[in-house]
């Protein structure tokens, strides 16, 4: 102290003030202590008789001196005070005060303490702490949970978060055991839950305000942030400016929220992630699973010379195959990184489908494959109702010429004047189908004339009732109208 102060130590005295509770229960009680230093030693003694002496006492916070006040009960009063703020403000947590404070009490003739701005600053260095447990990454500190159970807890829902209870109850079960029991078909578990850093924990204190949830420790350790920011959108917006905005591309964004699509209409006020996951900790699970697969079968096509093209027949019918096939597949960060097939066992070997084709070609017996009929032109009126009545077939005008073109071989069974037809041709393909052409106005072959696909059998014309030159075209299987156009190509 100052030379031109009279103070007398009275270093038997020196305080170390301790508020820890009696009870100390370990949890869920609000303690407040402080960690004194050791009452430093003095050797110099003075005499205390002179009645005009009063006591003050000198604060430090560790090595640092705060300034005096004029009793020690105020020291403990802020001491107190803080205690009861900590106690409504975090009702959970163990909390502990460290100050390091230490009261050095002098004898004194004269002194002027100031103690409000004492008092004050001492508040101030008041540092609420509390019992936490501390998630590390790699050694270093990343997220602060109340106690151990729940750091073991933030594990168990990191987990979760990549496989369900189910699984995770399925592979802790399977940890105690010396062999795994053979997979059953199509049955799936977890192999391997492998974390790529190295996680560790820790007892420390801190500030509670930094003590988290497991819920709310697991989202800033798949993200890298505590809080998930959410854009809401707003008049004008589109996927491409809110994207730009956060320094993001529309695929990015697109990925952040799996609900978008590019073409989907924004609503003013819906709410947008924009958050890019950084994760802390990465998850790899590795999955098994036994499928019976299907072996498809072969389609087999033997061709024979001894039926006619177009006849087909079914010479054995095809039947799948099965065969086990194990997997194992590699989820980091739940998406899929590798998929392996590590065994595949044949159960029953597939049986080949085998159809016999016909090849051989007689001009007089159609192949079963239909070609326009003329040369070019387009389709003016299809088969159906028409006009009242059902017209039968369809009709093909403005062909680049007007030949007439047999759709397939056969044998001419008809040629002539048929009522509405007019000049009619009819050709037997010899195979259950049958051609009518109508509307010539010249007819070029005769009845028992064989005329192979392609062969020009008449001119078009617009006889008959007809409103104008076209081709009337129809064609008949096995005695029933059908349709050309399923046949034609």
């Amino acid at each position: 102290m100052s030379s031109n102060k009279n103070i007398k130590r009275d270093f038997t005295k020196q305080h170390r003030l301790s508020l820890k509770s009696s009870k100390n229960k370990l949890f869920k009680k609000v303690v407040v202590a402080t960690a004194l230093f050791s009452a430093v030693s003095f050797n110099i003694a003075f005499a205390n008789d002179n009645d005009s002496l009063k006591k003050i006492y000198h604060v430090y916070v560790g090595d640092t001196y705060i300034g005096a006040v004029s009793n020690e009960e105020s020291v403990q009063k802020v001491i107190e005070t803080k205690k009861q703020e900590a106690k409504e403000l975090y009702k959970d947590p163990v909390l502990e005060i460290s100050s390091n404070v230490t009261l050095v009490p002098e004898q004194v003739f004269s002194y002027d303490t100031e103690d409000s701005t004492t008092l004050s600053k001492l508040n101030e260095e008041q540092i609420v702490e509390a019992e936490s447990y501390a998630l590390k990454v790699n050694g270093q500190p990343v997220v602060y949970l109340k106690d151990q159970a729940d750091y073991e807890e933030t594990l168990r829902l990191l987990k979760l978060e990549y496989i369900t209870e189910e699984q995770l109850k399925q592979y802790e079960a399977n940890a105690a055991l010396d062999t795994l029991p053979a997979l059953k078909q199509n049955e799936t578990r977890v192999k391997e839950i492998t974390i790529a850093e190295d996680l560790s924990g820790e007892a420390t204190e801190v500030n509670p305000a930094e003590i988290l949830t497991p819920e709310k420790a697991v989202e800033y350790l798949k993200t890298g942030s505590k809080e998930k920011e959410v854009y809401k959108v707003q008049e004008g917006d589109v996927l491409g400016t809110i994207a730009n905005k956060h320094n993001l591309t529309t695929a990015q964004l697109l990925e952040l929220n799996p609900g978008l699509t590019e073409d989907v209409l924004l609503q003013i006020g819906q709410g947008i992630n924009v958050t890019v996951e950084k994760p802390l900790v990465n998850v790899q699970i590795t999955i098994e699973k036994l499928n019976v697969e299907k072996i498809p079968f072969k389609e087999v096509v033997e061709e024979d010379k001894s039926m006619f093209k177009g006849e087909t027949e079914v010479k054995q019918e095809g039947k799948n195959g099965e065969k086990e096939v194990s997997y194992q597949i590699k989820h980091l960060n739940g998406k899929v990184t590798e998929e392996t097939v590590t065994k595949e066992t044949v159960l029953s070997e597939p049986v080949d489908s085998i159809t016999i084709k016909g090849t051989k070609v007689v001009s007089s017996r159609g192949t079963g494959e239909f070609k326009w009929p003329a040369v070019g032109g387009y389709i003016s009126s299809k088969m159906g109702s028409r006009w009242g009545s059902y017209h039968r077939g369809i009709d093909i005008a403005r062909p680049s010429n007007y030949n007439i073109l047999a759709s397939d071989n056969g044998v001419v069974t008809f040629t002539g004047w048929d009522g509405t037809y007019g000049q009619k041709v009819v050709i037997d393909h010899n195979n259950g189908y049958e051609t009518i052409y109508a509307h010539l106005s010249e007819i070029k072959v005769s009845e028992g004339q064989v005329v192979p696909q392609g062969s020009v059998i008449g001119i078009m014309g617009s006889t008959g009732r007809s409103t104008g030159t076209h081709l009337h075209f129809e064609v008949h299987k096995n005695g029933s109208l059908v349709n050309p156009l399923d046949y034609l190509n």
